[in-house]
């Protein structure tokens, strides 16, 4: 209960403050246990279940309204096992061979904001967060500041049409407002939620467009079909999505965009699978709260590494007490700098008080922990200390 108490504290943490306390590695390992823990374990029906919750009740700042179709989280995949159970599971549901592979869609997975986009006879006519899911904000004044959604599309004039897709700032223009906001994810999500659009309008948001709903599937045949017809109405679709044909052209698509991730000008977090024909889409349909057809390949968290400006050395008893002055610099992604000891939003210690031993290898750290070594010797004082 304690644990399920922590993560519904940092849902409303990361959906509602938009200020999270703890990073995405974390916030899954905990939610993970809890499922696992649900998996193995009787729950009453009367008890919400983790593995059912969907991003975090709508604010009261705003309207409420229910979704055309529920907005669904993604399952997450970690290894290559999970990976393998997806494929498992699609085939198992849809009664195919062992040796079936259906075309899967590869797309980055933006590190951003969820919103939903309803079209009538061409014109934007409402824009909704993903909310709980069934039931999302109305942040149409807000969604309208951003110069990347149409507000009116070029070809399709006629019926209703809901396109789904991700706000984000791009890091080059978050260097501009870091001091403002902890990362761009947050930034995005908070300018999102501002009462007043003239607000919004001064964050330089973007939005890439991913999806629809089941009611659109009339529109085209597949996935990879319905973004080329997305981008033909004016939307920006994100360039690096592609169709592998099976695990190993997956795995080699994986480890091609985990190394590229470093050179893009938005935040990626792993790569979204989806089944591309939207008929077996259909027939695989959805469970709770994720859909059976898609999953979320999750990347291994990122690194940067440190640079000290100031180092005061003190000899005691033959060992060395180094003290890290605030501010250090901190070398992100290559060219993205975090400055006070920031990763991912996740604040780093401004000042680092410890004796060390053997400084051979750079010291692995996670974001907020301290090394504790004892004893480094003063002249091997050199390597950096690496932060995951």
């Amino acid at each position: 209960e304690l644990k399920k108490k922590k993560l519904i504290d940092h849902k409303k943490f990361f959906y509602d403050e938009s200020s999270p306390k703890i990073d995405d590695a974390a916030y899954d390992k905990l939610k993970n246990e809890l499922i696992e823990f649900e998996k193995e374990n009787k729950i009453h029906k009367s008890e919400k279940k983790i593995s059912d919750l969907v991003g975090f009740q709508p604010s009261k700042k705003f309207k409420k309204i229910k979704h055309s179709e529920a907005m669904l989280s993604l399952d997450n995949a970690f290894d290559s096992d999970d990976i393998f159970d997806f494929y498992k599971r699609i085939n198992n549901y849809l009664n195919l061979s062992s040796g079936f592979r259906a075309e899967i869609f590869a797309e980055p997975k933006i590190d951003g904001i969820s919103a939903s986009l309803k079209y009538f006879n061409g014109n934007l006519v409402q824009g909704l967060s993903r909310g709980d899911g069934k039931f999302g904000e109305d942040i149409t004044e807000n969604l309208l500041t951003i110069k990347d959604i149409p507000k009116k599309l070029k070809n399709n004039r006629s019926g209703e049409l809901i396109v789904r897709g991700e706000v984000y700032i791009p890091k080059s223009e978050f260097k501009k407002i870091s001091n403002k906001f902890a990362n761009p994810r947050n930034a995005a999500s908070g300018s999102l939620r501002q009462k007043d659009a003239k607000n919004t309008s001064k964050i330089p948001l973007k939005f890439f467009a991913y999806g629809t709903i089941f009611l659109n599937h009339n529109i085209k045949t597949s996935q990879s079909s319905f973004l080329e017809f997305l981008k033909s109405e004016g939307f920006q679709v994100n360039p690096l999505g592609k169709l592998v044909k099976d695990e190993k052209d997956l795995f080699e698509n994986y480890t091609r965009l985990e190394r590229k991730r470093s050179e893009l000008d938005y935040d990626i977090d792993g790569i979204v699978y989806k089944v591309n024909e939207f008929k077996l889409q259909q027939r695989l349909g959805n469970l709770t709260n994720s859909p059976r057809w898609a999953i979320a390949h999750k990347f291994s968290a990122e690194k940067g590494i440190s640079k000290i400006n100031n180092i005061e050395i003190n000899k005691v008893e033959n060992t060395v007490r180094t003290s890290i002055e605030k501010p250090t610099t901190w070398e992100y992604n290559n060219e993205f700098p975090m400055n006070g000891g920031s990763m991912n939003g996740i604040v780093g210690f401004d000042s680092l008080e410890s004796s060390y031993s053997n400084f051979g290898n750079p010291i692995q750290l996670k974001p907020n922990e301290k090394p504790e070594y004892e004893n480094i010797p003063h002249d091997d004082l050199r390597k950096p200390v690496v932060f995951n």
